[in-house]
């Protein structure tokens, strides 16, 4: 890596990624000595959609939102990449332009793969074909899940879902209290679920009532991970 190295905190997010941490030492140290660290302010758009790929990516702090625009000019957000999480490998394979915007969503570090020290790693690591094959598997089942949510499952399942998977990515423990450390309005949670802002918004106050969630400003609190899970099923 390059003289602007990770924090221990960054480094260890990177180091405990789910997909990253199941390739070989070899492999991991290869990656890593290619990588260069970028460091960005909230709202840095990272690409736009129709652009050539220039790099791999993995989220080391804060979060990247991907989002495409409606026929009315409106900016959807479809997903927020996690820390640990990495990203851009389908356009470096194809050779096909973006397909989304991204933009940083607040203060967020990546570390970066230029395109051509990707094309070394394959042809170096027959095993990152293998890995990434699986991750992009795993891409595919967890799509094909949304979609049938989408169809099949009322909002207040689907909604909290949602807050379960942000609570296990982004959550932070204060005493029985699960804090989601991602700042999302009703909106950006309404973008996510295909559904308005006002449905989400009494979808919530009913968590609320059942004691399951607080509601906060730009904050979701988990006060009770067996009442979203029952509500989950539902």
């Amino acid at each position: 890596m390059n003289a602007l190295s990770l924090t221990p905190a960054e480094r260890q997010q990177i180091d405990q990624g789910a997909w990253f941490s199941k390739l070989s030492e070899g492999l991991r140290a290869d990656i890593l000595q290619r990588a260069y660290v970028r460091r960005l302010p909230d709202e840095t758009m990272l690409s736009h959609r129709g652009e050539p790929a220039e790099e791999w990516s993995a989220v080391a702090k804060g979060a990247v939102r991907v989002s495409s625009v409606s026929l009315a000019g409106k900016q959807i957000s479809l997903t927020y990449v996690e820390p640990g999480t990495w990203f851009g490998d389908i356009a470096l394979f194809d050779g096909l332009p973006r397909t989304h915007d991204a933009y940083a969503h607040g203060e967020t570090t990546l570390l970066c793969v230029r395109k051509a020290d990707f094309r070394a790693l394959l042809q170096a690591h027959s095993e990152l074909y293998d890995a990434l094959l699986r991750l992009n598997c795993r891409r595919l089942r967890l799509m094909f899940d949304m979609i049938e949510d989408l169809n099949t499952r009322p909002l207040a399942a689907r909604l909290a879902k949602q807050v379960l998977l942000l609570a296990r990515s982004y959550g932070v423990q204060e005493g029985d209290e699960i804090r989601i450390g991602l700042q999302l309005a009703q909106e950006d949670l309404a973008q996510l679920l295909g559904a308005s802002r006002q449905r989400v918004n009494q979808e919530l106050k009913a968590f609320e009532r059942e004691g399951a969630v607080r509601v906060e400003p730009t904050r979701l609190v988990v006060l009770s991970r067996d009442k979203l899970l029952a509500a989950a099923s539902r």
